[in-house]
């Protein structure tokens, strides 16, 4: 079945509209739409992010208790808006390197492999239109970002996340370049060369983005792109060395971590294989006296830390098999046996058990394997799935802390009869009697600003820092738009987006 604009009824074909598509992945699409929202929502429009498609296991709890991508909800939290189901609706988590779980409208309706959800993409495109069509109630403009790039044409078939959606849609499209990694001229061309008529006619200009140094030394690149794709330039975006400092959706920002060397708080974050919801760790990033090493496969965990984080894994009994691969449940025992800390996040957490179970292969192949034995507990990993925002004390401090619940499992023990939080009222976590281990369910702990100073006091005694996290965010968030408003031509793709609305 094929479907059209029409299937959207009418207020979702007469909404402003633009979508951004890359000729790659990681072109700077996510943050360029995070910034826009925030452009187009100061001059007080209401502005929807939507994402059709999205591969990620970085991701984030909506107001319906549902997930969307980390970085929906933070192009939402751009626009001045709570994130919503509806602006990612077909989420797609890893959880092998040809396999990954399906989210539709932030619930788990599946799994499966890469060949088989090519056919399945036709099925979600009506749910994808659905949302869209959501949002479209309530709102002035939608700024749409693309999945990889519509050049990958050996994936068009039934396409959902980008000219298959902006044909389904009707949508302009602006075209993202990348001019860091190099070859942007024949990355744009390229894409110009290889997608069909029709869609290079959707394509209404393009954008050349992460660019270092004078920007005027690329005017004879604009000038050969116009004239081999005839289209026009929005603007070149410079190199926004900040942006760096804001979540990311599906890699670690490595160089922010290792600016961060030698400060006297030394932390270690493993790699695992399946490693989700990493912005944990951001807020940590920002104190001036805490170092965060990420240690990469293959590498032992370094001698003399202060503390070791067990982040979140969409995984977790294959990541206990790949942290053993590496030898690092050795590292971490004697790690704790020289005074260090261990600190485990959600599926890092349940590591740290006596035990964890899969019976029904929630997380892939069904089974089970000891822990890592931290802690005197098991878990259980089960169907479902705890989903929503909670706030409360840490219980050793007294200090608020807000975060939110994205994991499958229950986990049972005597460890548990010494929580770490008291979270709605309720107990939650475990912490060990010497208080050096620490597991708990909870994500995004850190940006609680006199908790994350509590825990950071005990590993070593420190006045209270100025670093304000959520403000920060915002502020990051401001900077990156008044640099969009300099570097891009705004006016001109507003006036395109509504050129789309005023058409039937």
């Amino acid at each position: 079945m094929r479907f059209v604009a029409s299937s959207l009824g009418n207020n979702a074909s007469r909404v402003p509209a633009l979508m951004l598509q890359g000729t790659g992945s990681d072109v700077g699409k996510s943050l360029l739409v995070a910034g826009l929202c925030r452009v187009f929502a100061r001059r007080g429009l209401r502005v929807q992010p939507f994402k059709p498609q999205n591969m990620s296991n970085n991701a984030a709890v909506t107001v319906e208790g549902g997930e969307i991508g980390r970085a929906q909800a933070l192009q939402a939290r751009a626009a001045g808006i709570p994130p919503s189901v509806h602006m990612n609706p077909v989420l797609l988590k890893p959880e092998t390197d040809t396999g990954a779980q399906i989210v539709v409208q932030g619930q788990i309706a599946g799994r499966a492999e890469a060949r088989a959800y090519q056919g399945k993409k036709p099925d979600l495109l009506p749910s994808v239109l659905e949302s869209f069509a959501a949002l479209s109630e309530d709102a002035d403009l939608i700024l749409v970002e693309g999945a990889g790039s519509p050049a990958e044409v050996n994936l068009r078939a039934g396409d959902i996340a980008n000219m298959g959606f902006a044909e389904a849609a009707d949508l302009p499209v602006a075209l993202v370049g990348d001019i860091e990694r190099g070859g942007v001229i024949a990355a744009i061309v390229g894409t110009r060369e290889v997608i069909a008529p029709s869609e290079r006619n959707r394509i209404r200009g393009f954008i050349v983005n992460k660019f270092r140094g004078d920007v005027t030394l690329f005017e004879d690149g604009v000038t050969i792109l116009e004239a081999r794709t005839h289209w026009p330039c929005f603007g070149i975006v410079p190199f926004l060395s900040e942006a760096r400092l804001l979540p990311a959706e599906d890699s670690l920002p490595l160089a922010a971590y290792r600016e961060s060397e030698g400060r006297p708080i030394r932390v270690l974050v493993p790699v695992l294989s399946r490693l989700a919801n990493f912005d944990d760790f951001d807020p940590l990033l920002a104190e001036p006296d805490v170092s965060i090493e990420i240690v990469p496969p293959g590498k032992r965990l370094p001698e003399g830390a202060d503390l070791v984080i067990l982040g979140g894994t969409k995984a977790t009994l294959a990541d206990l098999r790949f942290l053993r691969a590496q030898g690092w449940e050795e590292d971490l025992h004697a790690h704790h046996a020289h005074g260090g800390r261990i600190l485990g996040i959600c599926g890092g957490y349940q590591m740290l058990g006596r035990r964890v179970r899969d019976p029904s292969g929630i997380e892939g192949e069904r089974g089970e394997a000891p822990g890592l034995g931290f802690l005197d507990f098991e878990t259980v990993l089960d169907r479902e799935k705890r989903l929503h925002s909670i706030a409360g004390t840490e219980i050793a401090s007294g200090a608020p802390v807000q975060g939110y619940e994205m994991h499958v499992g229950v986990s049972k023990g005597p460890a548990l009869a010494q929580p770490l939080f008291k979270l709605a009222g309720q107990p939650e976590g475990a912490c060990s009697k010497d208080g050096r281990i620490l597991g708990t369910y909870l994500h995004g702990l850190f940006a609680s600003d006199a908790y994350r100073h509590a825990f950071l006091n005990r590993i070593r005694p420190r006045e209270p820092s100025r670093v304000h996290f959520e403000r920060r965010v915002d502020q990051l968030l401001g900077q990156l738009a008044d640099r969009l408003e300099d570097a891009l031509d705004v006016e001109r793709l507003y006036a395109i987006a509504s050129a789309r609305g005023k058409k039937n």
